[in-house]
């Protein structure tokens, strides 16, 4: 018979290992000697030993499933219940024990993990379906757009939650994407439809530009295209691919007729500048007849220079009021010469002036007595009343006498 601390061979080769409950049998040797026996079923248990450590490393540094970790544990302790090896047997029991409480400990970690990364997945999905919400109502049709793409690429990498839950915040997030895709078909509808008849009407306008592209009649044709540009703004865009072809032909006519119209009115700008430098030189000539000094002659030669100035053109609508201010002056000061004039030789004014300057003399010769009565009775009151009044009857007095001296008298 031969044994260990951990085993025994009987005489009959019965191969037994010692256990907290006894001796347990492990099998049966005939093919050698008793230690032959045990070194074989020692490997068995030294073999149990590796599996043991490759397991508990595999749990501590891999992603090993809980489930894949229970049957391999499983697996071990049934071989180890079996006794089919010599050796410390419940020590592997113990160790199996402890990676059961690890395993234990695992998937409740993951399963914590687990539904905090659900929590998280429902709090950024339903971000998502806010944000997409609010986008559904969005004018900003390409921008929107992009994130809303953006949005189901987010979506996509998300974890799913439980059916019910992702099935929900799915329905509310494509429906906020398929409202927004409506109304934006809807609108890029309506603005096709609003860029037709834009093209419509700018074809009427292209048109007409191209009727009035020979005119001569400047002003208003002239002015005429200042409108057709006013409603070509009114109109607003039509397709990309027509605008610019409306533009160019629109634009096109217009040119046509402002070089034409710019040419003539360069020939009349030169002959205008020529009119200016004529009028100046009659403005020059009347301006020698001031001061007046013989009216009768003044009048006569003004006349004539007038006569010449009237038959001349045009001059340049800058340079007009300044050379036409010239004759004026000249005008105004012969004119005022002529009422003087009048004014000297006219017997009815000259004898309204005279009568009137005689009512104002008698009238502050009376204030004059009245003012000397009043200061010799001591009424001072009265006399400084009549003395104010006296001075104003002076002054109307002075301007009739300036009056009265343009008569020669």
């Amino acid at each position: 018979m031969s044994s260990d601390p951990w085993g025994r061979v009987d005489e009959t080769g019965t191969v037994y290992v010692r256990t907290a409950d006894g001796e347990q049998v492990v099998g049966s040797w005939q093919a050698g000697t008793p230690e032959e026996a045990l070194a074989y079923f020692e490997r068995k248990y030294e073999g149990l030993v590796v599996e043991i450590g490759l397991l508990e490393r595999r749990v501590k540094t891999t992603d090993l499933s809980a489930k894949d970790a229970t049957a391999a544990i499983d697996h071990l302790r049934k071989q180890v219940d079996e006794h089919h090896a010599v050796g410390d047997l419940e020590a592997l029991r113990k160790r199996l024990d402890a990676l059961v409480a690890t395993v234990d400990a695992r998937r409740e970690e993951r399963k914590a993990q687990k539904a905090k990364q659900s929590d998280e997945a429902r709090v950024a999905k339903e971000k998502l379906v806010a944000e997409a919400e609010e986008l559904a109502a969005s004018e900003q049709w390409r921008a929107a757009g992009e994130r809303l793409r953006a949005l189901v690429d987010t979506w996509k990498g998300l974890p799913r939650l439980d059916r019910k839950a992702d099935d929900e915040l799915w329905h509310r997030f494509s429906h906020a994407r398929s409202a927004f895709s409506k109304r934006r078909k809807a609108h890029f509808a309506s603005l096709d439809a609003q860029r037709e008849e834009s093209r419509k009407v700018k074809e009427k306008l292209v048109a007409e530009a191209q009727a009035l592209s020979n005119s001569t009649d400047w002003g208003a044709t002239a002015a005429r295209y200042r409108e057709l540009m006013t409603d070509w703004k009114a109109a607003g865009r039509a397709q990309r691919e027509h605008e610019d072809d409306l533009w160019n032909r629109f634009r096109g006519a217009q040119d046509v007729f402002f070089q034409a119209r710019g040419e003539v009115f360069a020939e009349r700008d030169a002959e205008q500048r020529e009119n200016l430098t004529r009028k100046e030189e009659l403005a020059a000539e009347a301006e020698k007849l001031l001061p007046v000094t013989d009216l009768k002659a003044a009048r006569s030669a003004f006349r004539s220079v007038n006569e010449r100035w009237e038959a001349i053109g045009h001059v340049p609508r800058d340079a007009r009021p300044k050379i036409e201010g010239r004759m004026h002056a000249v005008e105004r000061a012969i004119q005022d010469a002529e009422e003087a004039e009048w004014r000297r030789t006219n017997p009815e004014a000259r004898a309204r002036a005279a009568g009137l300057t005689g009512q104002l003399q008698d009238a502050v010769d009376k204030l004059e007595k009245q003012i000397e009565t009043a200061r010799a009775a001591g009424n001072t009151a009265k006399a400084d009343k009549l003395g104010r009044e006296l001075a104003g009857r002076r002054a109307l007095l002075d301007q009739a006498l300036k009056g009265l001296e343009e008569f020669g008298g």
